[in-house]
């Protein structure tokens, strides 16, 4: 396997929850794909939620945890959210085709919202930080 697009959705949230997916395929568009997965599950409290508790344990599973950034994963929860509003996609590859700024521009979209850096900010990753410049809707 050499993509997470290979995977159904339920497959690939499955090895990605049991830690059995393998690192180099949680990509950041791996990263969008669970966030709008959670968000069409369990809307975006619950999402957010979720999505911070399985990273960091798929980081500390993968990794030394020093990957994981909560505010950057609650804050990609909230960007997938708003695009979703505006989407009538029923399926992740169409949805990411219609915003694909969320894959190719991430970072631009979230400088929007902050003027910190917020991916290498400790407070960041480990507290969720609220934006400096454009609050989440």
């Amino acid at each position: 396997m050499t993509d997470h697009s290979e995977l159904s959705d339920v497959k690939f949230e499955k090895m990605f929850e049991k830690g059995d997916l393998p690192p180099s395929l949680f990509s950041h568009e791996a990263h969008l794909r669970l966030a709008w997965l959670y968000i069409k599950k369990y809307g975006q409290e619950k999402a957010a939620e979720k999505i911070c508790k399985e990273i960091k344990q798929f980081d500390h599973l993968h990794g030394k945890g020093d990957k994981f950034n909560i505010t950057v994963s609650v804050a990609a929860i909230k960007m997938v959210d708003h695009f979703i509003k505006k989407s009538e996609s029923n399926d992740f590859y169409t949805f990411i085709k219609k915003f694909s700024r969320l894959k190719s521009d991430f970072k631009e979209l979230l400088y929007q919202h902050y003027n910190l850096d917020i991916f290498s900010n400790k407070e960041a990753k480990t507290s969720f930080i609220e934006p400096d410049l454009l609050p989440f809707d």
